[in-house]
């Protein structure tokens, strides 16, 4: 048995018989050819927040965008960590060696001041992406 789908003014018009009108739900339900629960549940929607009740197909609650864009972004985010984690060795570390070898291999300069944090991410990230083959990060 397939699920029966409700468009957004079948369900006002169903709350607006139960709230305005004052049907009660057990009474309206079968006249509507529904269960007592979902016209319950679609009265306590519509008193909950009338503006996002009954989205529609496709359409997400304000909340549930936030939440899906938030998603995305820790899945980013644990990817760039994978790869901080993959890296052999601290950048930190480099300008205290001060290794010329060290400086070499990597074919980089080492800046005589300190690198802020984020320059570090960056030159991490890149060199990781280098080393892997993986060029989103780059």
């Amino acid at each position: 048995m397939q699920r029966r789908k409700f468009s957004r003014e079948f369900k006002l018009e169903a709350v607006i018989l139960v709230r305005d009108r004052g049907v009660r739900i057990a009474k309206a339900a079968p006249d509507l050819d529904l269960h007592i629960n979902v016209l319950r549940k679609w009265v306590s929607d519509h008193v909950a927040d009338p503006g996002v009740a009954f989205p529609g197909h496709g359409q997400m609650q304000p909340e549930q965008l936030e939440i899906e864009r938030l998603r995305r972004e820790n899945t980013e985010l644990k990817a760039e960590r994978d790869i901080l984690e993959r890296f052999p060795f601290n950048l930190a570390r480099i300008h205290q060696i001060g290794s010329s070898s060290l400086r070499s291999r990597l074919k980089m300069r080492v800046p005589s001041s300190p690198p802020s944090g984020e320059a570090l991410a960056t030159a991490a990230i890149q060199l990781a992406a280098q080393s892997t083959g993986q060029s989103k990060f780059t």
